[in-house]
């Protein structure tokens, strides 16, 4: 059964189907959450808002729109709502992306954990809005059509966003690194 039939089911009161679905979404939710805050007790908390919302407010849903969507947009509000508008931005957990492999040699698995390092480094470091478009579009595979409807946008203005983000990281990475972008 698809998330959008789950919802429409939840939305007439069968409530209890609301299980499944987070089921389904907390764990890349949560994801979401540590990649923009940092912290894995806040996110928690927020995965658990956003679900409550989604009851309380199941009555909004509408059957054209996608679950996912629909979900990370709550899941964004409740997130600027909870952490507001900082002025510093936050630290990426150390251990929220690992490249490395098994497989690979001593010397080169040191290499990416350097490289996986200033890549935090260089997401954390960048706007909140440009390290929230490249999460959705990188680590949660939301598509540009989703990620505009959580944004309330355009699909082009996602794709412009997301374009400028990476070449922001890019130029962010290469400068811890003291390294020149090419």
């Amino acid at each position: 059964m698809g998330d959008e039939q789950i919802m429409q089911e939840v939305r007439a009161g069968n409530v209890g189907k609301l299980e499944l679905l987070f089921d389904r979404h907390h764990r890349p939710l949560f994801r979401y959450f540590l990649h923009l805050t940092g912290n894995r007790a806040l996110s928690e908390d927020l995965v658990q808002e956003v679900f409550f919302r989604i009851l309380k407010y199941r009555h909004t849903y509408q059957a054209d729109t996608t679950f996912r969507a629909w979900l990370y947009q709550i899941g964004r509000n409740a997130c600027l709502d909870q952490v507001g508008k900082r002025k510093g931005e936050v630290a990426m957990p150390e251990d929220a992306v690992d490249f490395s492999s098994s497989d690979t040699l001593p010397d080169r698995q040191f290499q990416n954990k350097q490289e996986t390092a200033l890549l935090h480094r260089a997401l954390a470091a960048m706007p909140r809005e440009k390290r929230e478009v490249l999460v959705m579009s990188r680590f949660l595979d939301l598509k540009y059509d989703e990620i505009a409807a959580i944004l309330k946008c355009e699909v082009g203005t996602v794709k412009v966003r997301v374009y400028r983000a990476l070449r922001e990281l890019g130029d962010r990475f290469f400068a811890l690194g003291g390294e020149r972008a090419s």
